[in-house]
């Protein structure tokens, strides 16, 4: 059957019209790739280890529920059980939410540009999206978003540090912020970043969770524990709404792999977050080295940063590809690069030293003076 018989079949236009989430092109075989926001580093044996001793019930549903890791995390959060939630990905969990909240004719709100899925699962849920611009240093402008909200709006995302272009969401400016938002609005506050945060001045929204019943922070083992490809997430909050995105979630997607990973990850969480250091470290130079070159990037919390390439976007996406580094693009505007292994750092350097010398006096990715 070709795509034109398949015109017939009766599907809902506004998915017909969402553009595929599609990952970053993949890094020729001697390159590095830049595009996903990967810890390069490799896994460490003892969670190696862990997951094997899973692959002997393959023929075995997963203990989807997870209580073993679901109590380890309480534990360290200091909440009940039944207010963490795992999920296959942080990703998943937000799908889950907007689902449990948001429906035709509901409004969900965040700032744009930030983490590309959204658009994507506001229009799954049924629900229309409200993009607030980001301010121009590529933070969130919480007070716009907060006056963007009508009495359609049923959730609204704070993305912290916001991906793909680095800033953090201060303290300060959240309290304020769900001081001025409806006690019955969902608020999500997407902290797959939050290991590798380093400005003081950060919300840290767990802690938040007795003072705003309305508050679900959302946390990831993909990118700091480097279980990108196990997909295991999980969401702290108020019960009674976890419960709700339970019901919205698809049955058994937590698998015994990435549940048993996690927890070796836990404990094996010193050593990991050595890496997660470096990482961080290296970020924070790489930035330097940027600004350096005449670049204007805005501060970099997670494990990438943000050029701001403009209408150069595509030709800049291809001069990184052509040295063999894969960035992530966003047309027509920016490069979001992740902070890969310390070899990629001279190449990429090269390319943006290039690139930024040939950018036009007053484009907005180029410092002043």
């Amino acid at each position: 059957m070709t795509d034109e018989d398949a015109l017939g079949v009766r599907l809902r236009p506004e998915i017909v019209a969402v553009p595929a989430y599609k990952q970053g092109r993949p890094a020729p075989a001697d390159g590095f790739k830049l595009s996903s926001n990967e810890n390069p580093y490799p896994p460490l044996p003892s969670v190696v280890e862990a997951v094997a001793g899973t692959l002997a019930e393959l023929n075995r549903y997963p203990n989807a529920g997870g209580a073993d890791l679901r109590e380890r995390l309480a534990e360290r959060h200091g909440v009940e059980v039944d207010q963490v939630h795992l999920g296959s990905g942080s990703v998943a969990l937000l799908a889950q939410l907007i689902s449990a909240a948001a429906g035709t004719g509901d409004e969900v709100v965040y700032s744009w540009r930030s983490f590309e899925a959204y658009p994507g699962l506001v229009t799954v849920a049924g629900a229309t999206s409200v993009q607030v611009p980001n301010r121009p240093d590529g933070g969130h402008d919480l007070p716009a978003m907060a006056a963007a909200i009508t009495d359609r709006a049923r959730v609204v995302i704070v993305c912290t540090p916001n991906n793909p272009t680095g800033p953090v969401v201060t303290a300060a400016e959240f309290e304020a912020f769900m001081a001025a938002v409806p006690r019955d609005l969902l608020v999500l506050l997407d902290e797959a970043y939050y290991e590798f945060v380093t400005d003081d001045a950060s919300v840290d929204g767990i802690p938040l969770l007795s003072r705003y019943p309305n508050l679900v922070v959302l946390r990831t083992f993909s990118k700091a524990y480097g279980l990108a490809a196990l997909r295991i997430g999980y969401a702290v909050g108020p019960a009674a709404v976890l419960n709700a995105a339970r019901s919205a979630a698809i049955p058994l997607s937590v698998t015994d792999a990435s549940r048993v990973a996690a927890l070796a990850s836990i404990d094996a969480e010193d050593e990991l977050m050595e890496r997660v250091a470096r990482i961080a470290m290296r970020r924070d130079k790489l930035r330097n080295a940027l600004i350096e070159q005449g670049w204007d990037v805005p501060e970099a919390n997670g494990n990438f940063v943000w050029l701001n390439t403009g209408e150069e976007t595509a030709a800049a996406n291809d001069a990184f590809f052509d040295a063999g580094l894969t960035v992530r693009a966003f047309p027509p505007e920016g490069i979001r690069i992740s902070v890969g292994e310390q070899e990629s750092v001279e190449k990429l350097l090269e390319v943006t030293a290039d690139l930024v010398r040939n950018l036009p006096n007053g484009h907005p990715g180029k410092r002043l003076g």
